[in-house]
Formats: C-alpha cells, structure tokens, sequence
C-alpha cells in the first residue's frame, strides 16, 4: 500500500480548496428557515439566473432534490417516466414509491438517453386501470451511460411531446455542467426546456454539500414545505451555501481537465488486455468492463493494494471519476499500475 490514495470512485470525494474554505470561513449567515440567510439567497438566485429560472431552493444533496421535485409533481396513483438506469429510480432507496407514493415507467434508453418517441409512447391513457402520467425526468449527464450528454434537440423534441400532453419535465442534474462544458450548449437552453432543475455543486464542481433546485417562483415556494417535512430545513446553512458560489464562480471551466484526463483513463484501459470494452468517454466518468480471465474482485484488490481506489459498477464493470483533486502526476501513477497488471 502506498502513503497516498488516487481516490477514483466517485467525483464527490473532494475536498474544499483552502480558496473556497475561506469563502466558507467569510461567509455572512442568518436562519435559512426563516429565509433570513443572504448567502443562500444569493446561491439560490445565482442559479437560477444561470439557467433563466425564477427562483431555487438549496438543500443537502441532489436526492433530496429530485425527490422533492417528484413529490411536488405527482401524487399517488400517478406515474414518472424515466430511462431504466436512471438515478432516480436506481440509487435513491426506492424514493418514488416512499415519499411519493408514485408508479415509474422505465424506459431502455441508449446509455440512459431517452428519444421523444419513446417518451410519448409511454404516456398512459385515461382508463381507470391506469397510473396517471405525471412527471418525466430525464438525466443529463447520465451516470450509467458513462456520462453520457444529451443532444439538444432530442431534449427539445422530448419538451416538445410534454408540453402537448401537459407533463411537467424534470432535469436529474446531477453533472449538468459536465454536460454544458462537454457540448457548449447553454444552461439557459435548459431553463426553458425544463420545468424543473436539480443542480449538484458537490461533484465536480468540488463543494463538500449541497444541490439546488430550480424551477418557478410558485413551485419553489410549494417546495419549502416538502424539504422542511424531509428534514432539509437547514439553519444558518449560508457556510455551506458560500462554497457552492465559490464552485460555480470558479470551478466550471476547469471541468475541461477532468474530461480531458477522463479520455487519457479511456485511452490508456482500451490498451490493456485484460480490458473487454471502454464506454465512450464524454465527460468525467469513465466506465469499462473487465474480461472474464480477470475478475473484478481481484482487480480492484490490486488497484487499492496499489493505492488506487474504483468503484464496481456491475458485474465485471469497473468505474473510474476523474475530479479536481486529481491532477497529471496522479493520472501517470495510475496508467503505470494499469500496465504493470498486465505485464
């Protein structure tokens, strides 16, 4: 085992910079319950007025903003339609049918991406035998895709068939500006595509809690009463809060590094032989599949004895998250590990 850990598993292992620690430290609080905290109001409007939305609601992590954007959507015996890995569905504890008493409709998409035709097959009809359809959501980047983007027009024709069956369209955000930065399209695009946004500031964009939601002033206003019944009524949360201005004010653009390492992670797997297939490497996240003769148990035991750390993803899958506490040096040491295993 090596002194220090190359931690690859996930881009929400990072730490604050002592840059954004001291944003943090000069940070100006009051009771976020009492909407009396300027630094969470002032997150709150900054993101919102990046993607052309009226207002936003800060709260501890991107699950308890998707389900907080699904329970003010559905209602019980009604349906959300979503591609079949999506994180909604998958990695938040069966939220859904917990908080909201709500059916899914899972869709196969290609590496999570759904197309509007898809979508409006789904929609149910009126028949009392039914859920009603009540929310569409939609992820972008897409985790289990490998951090797939979405095309803008396939989301505009999604919006489209929304829009002519009345079904609000909600936005799974989770790596939206790995999205943004990897496609140059433009966060105000999606504010007027989506009815509603969830934004996380804790993966890449490097702060240690946080995500908000977006969407209309009358919404978010609905939306307090929800957070504050899931326990997300945070007090003098502007500490937290001032990091996440921090990140979005400086830690977009860099993005670009993690990608561009992420496709270096790519190039160097697709080398090894005891390496079957690399997912298309979009953004940061870069998933692959190991051959049979190397089972994913003994890989990842060597990566951690190496000081490596990677998540399994799936039988005989492996992930890898590029992030900014990774740097050029750490990604050398890697590829050195990756070719001794097979030599």
């Amino acid at each position: 085992m090596t002194d220090s850990i190359i931690d690859l598993r996930s881009d929400t292992v990072t730490r604050p910079t002592p840059a954004m620690l001291d944003a943090m430290f000069q940070a100006r609080v009051g009771d976020d319950v009492y909407e009396e905290d300027p630094t969470v109001r002032a997150l709150e409007q900054e993101t919102a007025a990046r993607f052309g939305l009226e207002a936003g609601l800060f709260c501890p992590s991107g699950t308890m903003t998707n389900q907080i954007a699904i329970k003010a959507h559905t209602e019980p015996l009604s349906e959300v339609i979503c591609e079949q890995t999506s994180h909604i569905y998958l990695w938040e504890v069966g939220g859904i049918a917990f908080h909201s008493g709500a059916s899914v409709a899972l869709l196969p998409g290609e590496r999570g991406r759904l197309t509007a035709a898809q979508v409006e097959a789904a929609i149910r009809p009126v028949n009392v035998h039914y859920p009603t359809t009540s929310l569409i959501s939609l992820e972008n980047t897409h985790n289990r895709g490998g951090g797939s983007c979405h095309e803008l027009a396939e989301l505009e024709a999604i919006a489209e068939v929304a829009r002519r069956h009345r079904i609000p369209l909600h936005l799974d955000g989770a790596r939206i500006f790995n999205a943004l930065v990897a496609t140059g399209q433009q966060a105000t695009e999606y504010g007027r595509i989506f009815d509603t946004i969830s934004v996380c500031l804790s993966k890449g964009l490097g702060a240690p809690v946080g995500s908000v939601l977006l969407g209309s002033q009358a919404f978010i206003q609905k939306t307090k009463r929800i957070r504050k019944v899931m326990g997300g009524g945070m007090r003098q949360a502007g500490y937290l809060a001032a990091a996440g201005l921090y990140a979005l004010e400086h830690n977009v653009e860099r993005l670009r590094d993690d990608h561009r390492r992420a496709r270096q992670l790519g190039s160097i797997l697709q080398a090894q032989p005891y390496v079957a297939e690399v997912l298309p490497v979009e953004t940061n996240l870069v998933i692959f599949r190991l051959r049979p003769d190397m089972p994913a148990e003994k890989f990842l035991a060597y990566l951690e004895q190496e000081g490596v750390r990677a998540s399994s993803f799936g039988p005989q899958m492996i992930r890898f998250v590029t992030h900014l506490d990774i740097d050029d040096t750490m990604l050398q040491r890697v590829e050195s590990v990756l070719r001794h295993l097979a030599s």
